[in-house]
């Protein structure tokens, strides 16, 4: 009764689902524009971080074209509450990384996290579920709170790049590791929804970077 007075939709097109699908329907799937840079093309994610900050292996599953599938589905995903868009994502993806020589030594996976404020008015982080079910199929652990985001301060604004991070006390402008101990030694996999620029993940991995003796690798949904 409950389908037939709210049908569950597909994430990508809006049309109803059959019974024997689930958060998309066969032909949105079949046509999703898919990236896995961990079958192939190894270097394209990593290129974007050259000379910036240190990565080991980044992956995406998806190419986000506008107006297309991928669109619909992030925003299905960041602003209409979809979340289980993420956890589709997660396990499909944590199943491929298993069987992917290059992150075979992850030791933990932490999202990268909204400022608290926005978090609340959201209820939610979009790359939370997607990011559990990463840890859940490596069999290693989910820290939520790997990361703080920090309010940046007006003066910060004005700093020159170069200038933007504090080489003491485990924070940039913009974020913080919550604790370092735990992090020490470890390979980390920082996940997000989607990379454009590369800039938000250059800054959580510059900020992770200044734990003790960390590798850090990447995973998205969908790369722009």
């Amino acid at each position: 009764m409950l389908n037939l007075l709210f049908p569950k939709v597909c994430g990508g097109c809006a049309d109803i689902l059959r019974s024997n699908e689930n958060v998309l329907c066969i032909e949105c799937r079949h046509g999703l524009p898919l990236a896995c840079f961990h079958r192939n093309d190894a270097d394209t994610m990593r290129k974007m971080f050259f000379g910036k900050v240190k990565i080991e292996e980044a992956t995406a599953l998806l190419k986000f074209q506008k107006r297309g599938v991928t669109q619909e589905l992030m925003h299905n995903l960041k602003y209409r509450g979809r979340q289980e868009i993420g956890t589709t994502f997660g396990a499909w993806l944590g199943q491929e990384l298993l069987e992917s020589k290059s992150f075979k030594t992850i030791d933990l996976v932490i999202p990268v996290p909204l400022h608290p404020l926005r978090q609340r008015k959201r209820g939610y982080n979009q790359v939370t579920k997607f990011g559990s079910e990463i840890a859940k199929a490596l069999k290693v652990p989910f820290y939520e709170d790997g990361l703080t985001k920090l309010t940046k301060t007006k003066s910060q604004v004005f700093k020159k790049r170069l200038n933007r991070f504090s080489s003491g006390n485990g924070t940039t402008d913009m974020y913080k590791i919550t604790n370092k101990l735990r992090l020490e030694s470890k390979h980390i996999l920082l996940v997000d929804d989607i990379i454009t620029t590369g800039a938000t993940l250059e800054n959580c991995a510059t900020t992770l970077h200044l734990a003790n003796n960390v590798k850090i690798s990447l995973a998205t949904i969908a790369i722009a």
